[in-house]
């Protein structure tokens, strides 16, 4: 039986992340399925590093709540919950202005563990700009 997570849309989504981190930080998914989700985010200074290029850890977490998001849709029935145990990015390029663009897709959706790849992209250059795996830890009642 699917957990009843699995049905909600972007927009319930976005709802619920707006007075966390990834709201706080002008994320947004703009499509979720089953296995995947898809987000955004604008370039702006607060997100920058004082050297006048994208922050690492914005990457990070833009690509992290987009994984995560995911794994809220695509938790096991009777689970209440998730955390990330592991997480790991190469970056291949940075950003100065313009909006970053992702995609978390699952590689794994166990019982116990969910395993997630994400790419992260400039929107108008096209490039990419992070490639990101994290694992999550499925969490259950005690």
């Amino acid at each position: 039986m699917p957990h009843p997570n699995s049905s909600l849309t972007a927009e319930q989504l976005n709802a619920g992340a707006a007075e966390f981190l990834p709201g706080q930080l002008g994320m947004r998914l703009t499509a979720v399925g089953d296995g995947w989700t898809e987000g955004e985010m604008e370039v702006r200074k607060p997100l920058m590093a004082p050297n006048g290029f994208l922050h690492a850890a914005s990457v990070i977490a833009l690509a992290d709540s987009l994984a995560g998001l995911g794994c809220v849709r695509s938790l096991p029935d009777g689970a209440t919950g998730f955390t990330t145990i592991e997480l790991k990015s190469n970056f291949l390029g940075t950003a100065r202005d313009g909006w970053l663009e992702g995609r978390a897709s699952a590689a794994h959706l166990g019982r116990t563990t969910q395993i997630w790849d994400a790419e992260i992209k400039h929107r108008e250059s096209g490039k990419t700009i992070a490639l990101f795996r994290c694992t999550q830890m499925v969490l259950w009642p005690r």
